[in-house]
């Protein structure tokens, strides 16, 4: 969706009111402006900036929509999800048609497709790790090679141009080909499995340069992950397997359309991302829990089961691929992919000081977690300024923060000193390999510990800092590596690369840890490796907020169950020490980039409001038989996805609701040009003239179109009847129903449309429509700024 789409809009004839682009029927607002202004259409920005909250400090938008958000570095406007199930005639006539057989096959084609999302992601998780070893490993090892030759001048020129060119390729893609490849992406997941359909967050060209600009981006040295970006990867994979066929590459088989409903999808969706957290780290058990406690808005025992078994099938790819690579056919890949630290504790035993220690830990987890997600808002406000001048600002923007990233890690080794090798080691330093004692400038003998860290791969030096206290780190190392790393980690995460914060995370929790580990010493009884690994549960709860997930995840990166009960009190220190300052680092950017994220509570202020105080009328209603121009016209003006149906006399006694009709539904019909020139009902031709399949929901951006439509000025009068395709049980509510527990019914039951009914008979059937607009606190607190006083 381009900005010049965003732009067009269309006026009522009547009244000449401007529409608002969105899902949702007339609001107070919009009655408001023309008790205002009466046909005057007012500068709706300037008027009304107040309720709408410009997302990342968007200066030049004139999209005057009440529901955009940012895809990317373009402002979009956002729909919801149809979670509901549509139970009209043509859909219960399929239900009812059938057979054992049919049945069968939709439950074997879910666990095919989940078998298929764990072996897409498994591939494209090792892919990654082949790729990314061996690019960022034949840089560093030509650097090497030029030092140890003293040419320290073409040394750096090597390294910074090598980081250059994947970063320019990195950023390239992300600016030019999907935008909205760049960042985490668990953000977007996060949203899409709220209900939130963002434009091209699936597509497969967002899936395109995902993982080839991880791979540029983590090789060129960024102080970036591949972890989230895998997770938005696996929901892609998902997304294009669950798309129900396609008619471009044949596959159209019966059975494929199944799948052709965003219930369905959104499961798969869910499944891919659990994929992409157990193809990033190795960790099955933990991708489920993520999934469970960070992704996934709707949860449910047969989605348990299900993502378990597309996990399993993850590990299971990666276990074969570890087994292949080993007998040395993968290039410079070795055990720097597919991370498992096996951190083993050589003593299992700890008193009331290292209690104490961990209690710290979980402290400074807490506090630099809320700092790091306090500068991560303010640069990525930064720079969405200059981000929006145009994909040239964006890869220029990516030079300068790959040639800073490359002056700190080649620079600040300069600073530190040699240390003579440890007697135990065979290789030391190591040449000609990936490894952990980096010569730098050092003497035959002796190695830096600061390049060890800094002119290494992110897995390698995760290793290294939670490597046993066999191998030393002087104190002054490890503060300069916390200190460019953290600073490093904020300024990069918002460029246009696709970029995790799990590593730069994990890397600066495990400096400080072991930091405060090196400085109490003989204090402790725990190790310093193991404070390294209680630095990096620290910080991942202080910044991301998770529990269950993060402690199983870093659990199974380790292999230490020893350390159990030590992060799980760390996670649950710092998670609650950082929950006093802000929140979570992905909620954050879900609400910067304007995505209507529900949350699984109401907010206090609902509670003094009822639903009737947020909807409004005149509603866009249709009758049970409807004429063909009508429902054209309607269509034109407003950008309603959802239409009540209203049964009037001959065909009822009195005006009763018959149900909800969808904005897609409608185009379908209207297409097929079932007609009649009588107001009369013909349900039964429509049902042999159309299949339940027909209105099945296509992928993304294939749906039928309004400009699609051929209708004649002599079928402009005709009558189309619409009970067929109305949804007659449609969700509703009574109009004094508080607006706190409207909101936990429409995101528990995962809603569309909330019909909101009278109190009192002898009035309209229906009194308004609730949307997901109409529990967003910038509308709310729109229509009454006061009410955020009440206690």
């Amino acid at each position: 969706m381009n900005m010049d789409d965003d732009n067009n809009r269309e006026r009522l004839e009547e009244n000449d009111i401007e529409i608002e682009e969105g899902e949702y029927n007339e609001r107070k607002t919009s009655s408001r402006l023309f008790e205002r202004f009466g046909s005057e259409t007012p500068d709706y920005d300037k008027e009304f900036g107040s309720i709408i909250k410009e997302p990342l400090l968007w200066k030049n938008r004139t999209n005057t929509t009440s529901q955009i958000a940012i895809v990317g570095a373009n402002v979009c406007t956002i729909e919801s999800l149809d979670y509901e199930i549509v139970e009209n005639e043509l859909f219960k006539q399929d239900w009812r048609s059938r057979s054992r057989v049919q049945i069968f096959q939709y439950i074997f084609l879910k666990w095919t497709l989940a078998l298929l999302i764990g072996l897409g992601t498994g591939l494209v998780g090792c892919f990654n790790n082949f790729a990314v070893e061996n690019l960022a490993g034949f840089k560093l090892l030509l650097t090497n090679d030029l030092m140890l030759k003293d040419k320290y001048f073409k040394a750096f020129a090597a390294y910074a141009s090598c980081n250059m060119v994947l970063a320019i390729a990195a950023s390239a893609l992300c600016a030019y080909i999907a935008p909205a490849a760049a960042g985490s992406g668990i953000p977007e997941v996060k949203a899409y499995l709220n209900g939130v359909d963002a434009y091209s967050i699936l597509a497969p060209s967002t899936l395109f340069v995902k993982i080839f600009g991880s791979i540029f981006g983590v090789a060129g040295g960024f102080v970036v992950g591949k972890e989230g970006p895998m997770v938005h990867t696996g929901a892609c994979i998902a997304s294009l397997l669950g798309q129900g066929g396609s008619r471009k590459y044949r596959l159209t088989w019966r059975w494929l359309r199944y799948f052709k409903n965003d219930r369905d999808r959104r499961d798969l969706i869910t499944c891919g991302a659990a994929a992409g957290v157990a193809a990033a780290f190795r960790a099955p058990v933990g991708g489920v829990l993520f999934a469970l406690e960070e992704a996934a808005s709707w949860w449910r025992s047969a989605l348990l089961w299900r993502t378990f078994f597309t996990t399993a099938v993850v590990a299971v790819v990666l276990r074969s691929f570890i087994e292949f690579c080993r007998s040395g056919k993968c290039g410079l890949f070795g055990k720097g992919g597919l991370i498992m630290f096996d951190v083993n504790s050589s003593q299992a035993t700890y008193d009331t000081p290292d209690l104490l220690a961990v209690i710290l830990l979980g402290v400074l987890g807490g506090i630099f977690g809320s700092l790091y997600n306090y500068f991560v808002d303010k640069v990525l406000r930064t720079y969405s300024i200059i981000n929006e001048k145009g994909p040239v600002f964006k890869v220029m923007l990516v030079i300068a923060m790959s040639l800073l990233t490359s002056c700190c890690s080649y620079g600040l080794p300069w600073l530190s000193r040699c240390l003579p090798c440890p007697s135990v080691e065979d290789q030391c330093p190591t040449e000609g390999r990936s490894g952990n004692y980096k010569n730098f400038q050092c003497p035959p003998g002796h190695y830096n510990d600061l390049a060890s860290l800094f002119l290494n791969t992110n897995d390698d030096a995760i290793r290294n800092l939670l490597s046993p206290g066999t191998k030393e780190f002087h104190i002054s190392t490890l503060f300069v590596f916390f200190a460019a790393i953290f600073c490093l980690g904020i300024i990069t995460y918002g460029i246009a690369i696709p970029s995790g914060l799990f590593i730069p995370v994990i890397l600066a929790g495990a400096s400080y840890g072991r930091l405060v580990g090196t400085i109490l010493g003989s204090l402790s009884n725990l190790d310093a490796g193991l404070f390294a690994l209680l630095g990096a549960a620290s910080f991942l709860g202080g910044t991301m907020r998770m529990t269950v997930s993060l402690c199983v995840i870093l659990l199974e990166l380790t292999n230490d169950l020893l350390m159990l009960p030590l992060v799980m009190l760390v996670l649950l220190i710092s998670k609650t020490v950082a929950d006093s300052f802000n929140k979570g680092v992905y909620d954050q950017i879900v609400k910067m980039k304007g995505l209507p994220y529900l949350e699984a509570h109401a907010e206090p202020y609902m509670r003094h409001l009822v639903a009737s105080h947020v909807v409004s009328g005149p509603l866009v209603s249709f009758s049970g038989v409807e004429k063909v121009g009508n429902i054209l016209h309607s269509l034109k003006v407003t950008r309603h996805n959802g239409f009540p149906v209203i049964d009037e006399p001959p065909f009822s006694d009195s005006p009763e609701l018959c149900g909800l009709v969808l904005r897609s539904h409608l185009l379908v019909l209207l297409k097929g040009k079932k007609f009649t020139k009588q107001k009369v009902l013909t349900g039964l031709d429509i049902m042999r003239r159309f299949k339940a399949q027909d209105f099945a929901k296509a992928g993304s951006g294939k749906g039928l179109k309004l400009e699609d439509l051929d209708i004649t000025e002599e079928e402009m009068d005709m009558y189309v009847d619409l009970h067929p395709i109305t949804n007659t049980s449609p969700y509703t509510v009574v109009e004094t129903i508080s607006l706190a527990k409207a909101a936990v019914l429409f995101r528990e039951l995962g809603l569309r449309h909330m019909c909101v009914v009278p109190k009192t008979a002898g009035r309209p059937p229906i009194v308004g429509i609730l949307t997901r607009h109409d529990f967003m606190p910038e509308h709310i607190l729109g229509l009454y700024p006061d009410i955020h006083h009440h206690k």
